[in-house]
């Protein structure tokens, strides 16, 4: 199986509070994501706040060391078109893992598409 996509629901405005709802609802299910046969996951969550940077970025690296033989990434951001370019990028990128990717629209017209 290729890559599955867990797809991150609303998450608390508080950088804190966030963190807290991610480990306690979201890691749980991410866990069962990559026990599958699945040979990678990725994370899909709307715009953070720079305060949100440090604990989403520690939560998927560990979760990429947790499950080594696997790769884990994040995308976050709000533009359906830029999530699915950057869904499709992963699929295809055998070697990044551990990885926050911050999409807008910007990005996919950057590419032409």
């Amino acid at each position: 199986m290729g890559q599955a996509v867990l797809r991150i629901g609303p998450l608390p405005a508080d950088a804190l509070d966030a963190a807290q709802v991610f480990y306690a609802e979201w890691v749980p299910k991410a866990r069962l994501s990559l026990q599958t046969d699945a040979s990678s996951l990725a994370l899909v969550t709307k715009t953070a706040d720079l305060a949100h940077e440090g604990w989403i970025r520690s939560a998927v690296q560990e979760l990429a060391r947790a499950f080594s033989v696997k790769r884990v990434n994040m995308v976050i951001g709000g533009d359906d078109a830029a999530i699915a370019a950057a869904l499709a990028y992963l699929e295809r990128a055998p070697g990044v893992t551990g990885q926050c990717f911050q999409v807008d629209s910007a990005s996919v017209e950057d590419r032409g598409g």
